[in-house]
């Protein structure tokens, strides 16, 4: 690698980490502040908080990184024609495929890192998150009642305890069950505790009395006991209770699915589609470079504007990837729309390399430049005239 590509790939990747990291942080706050609850209904530190959320980064970065990359090349490529650099270059004779040499070293760079991502790392995170809200979820008692406050464990269920003691005896409980239509239950007890025994989790309540009010009475009926259990193992998961997403699973479990899982059986497409954008992932990257270097890549004058070829970069940018996500939505139920997306990044390839080969210039039509110009100047004399 030539003095000039170690440049490229340094300077590039500089650009791509600094824009990855700012857009994945930005989205990333966005998204965690939807999960704000996890705080402040649920008891949870800012540790845990912030450990929740961050376990959707893989998949943040797997969707950005792309982006980021060709945000990055079109910089630098403006960068090296704002100071003449390209037009230098191929004065002294280098062939516009030895300039392109340098990004494609980096797009393949980023191509391995979103193929490790999607195969391993985003759908790991996806499970974790899963496991750790479901763990999070699973002790109701603990997490999610607060001394205090009513707190709806479940349509129809409420549960109230006035405070909660260091060894972990709860005081003051109300518990109130009106999932039966037919008979409604309600529970006041001095004290209980939560109890975990091979039988499930059990919420003991100690010194109280049970009313239950049946369809058609008006007198409930009360009952006073020494000890009740109320069975809390319904809001009690666990590793074995979890079934993953088909977004959860790893690339290997997309190859060789289950075919007996109920999963696999109901949303076969899904798992196909699921499998095929994965396949296709770690080619965007590469595809965006060859874009951005195609319209940004040839060396022009000071007099021509790079405008409206950027403009062309973004446009066909922002047309690849979003054949990609239809074939992605359409061939779960229509499978043959799965093959949109490999011809277009077969065409991306070959009408790519083609023009970064031949040295050519892309250009929009006369008529499209003359109305950007038209429009340009009209605005211009407006804000002048203002």
């Amino acid at each position: 690698m030539g003095s000039i590509n170690r440049y490229i790939v340094r300077t590039t990747l500089v650009a791509f980490l600094i824009v990855l990291v700012s857009l994945t942080a930005l989205i990333w706050v966005t998204q965690a502040l939807r999960d704000i609850d996890i705080m402040t209904s649920q008891g949870q530190t800012i540790l845990v908080f912030i450990g929740l959320t961050g376990l959707i980064i893989p998949l943040l970065v797997l969707v950005i990184a792309p982006i980021a990359l060709v945000i990055a090349a079109a910089h630098i490529l403006n960068k090296l024609s704002t100071d003449s650099e390209i037009i230098v270059m191929n004065s002294a004779g280098m062939s516009p495929w030895r300039l392109f040499r340098g990004f494609l070293i980096v797009s393949i760079m980023v191509s391995l890192l979103v193929t490790a991502i999607s195969a391993y790392l985003a759908p790991k995170g996806l499970r974790m998150l899963h496991e750790w809200l479901t763990e999070v979820h699973a002790n109701v008692v603990a997490n999610i009642v607060q001394p205090g406050r009513f707190t709806v464990i479940e349509q129809g269920v409420t549960l109230y305890i006035r405070s909660r003691e260091r060894n972990g005896q709860l005081t003051g409980i109300f518990l109130d069950d009106q999932r039966n239509p037919q008979q409604g239950v309600t529970v006041l007890a001095q004290s209980g505790e939560v109890i975990e025994n091979k039988e499930g989790t059990f919420l003991v309540l100690s010194k109280g009395n049970m009313q239950r009010h049946e369809a058609g009475r008006r007198d409930p009926k009360m009952v006073s006991f020494d000890r009740y259990g109320f069975d809390l193992s319904q809001y009690v998961g666990g590793p074995a209770a979890i079934k993953y997403g088909i977004r959860e699973r790893y690339l290997w479990q997309l190859l060789f699915p289950d075919t007996k899982e109920p999963m696999y059986i109901e949303q076969p497409g899904q798992f196909r589609a699921e499998l095929h954008d994965r396949l296709m992932a770690p080619l965007y990257p590469i595809a965006f470079v060859v874009i951005a270097f195609a319209y940004l890549g040839a060396p022009r004058t000071n007099r021509q504007s790079r405008a409206m070829s950027l403009l062309g970069a973004v446009g066909g940018v922002a047309l690849l990837r979003l054949i990609g996500f239809a074939s992605i939505v359409f061939g779960a139920n229509q499978p043959w729309m799965l093959s949109l997306q490999y011809v277009a990044l077969a065409l991306t390839f070959g009408l790519g390399l083609y023009v970064i080969s031949n040295g050519l210039i892309l250009e929009p039509p006369a008529f499209i430049a003359n109305i950007f110009d038209a429009l340009g100047r009209r605005l211009s004399r407006r804000f002048a005239s203002d």
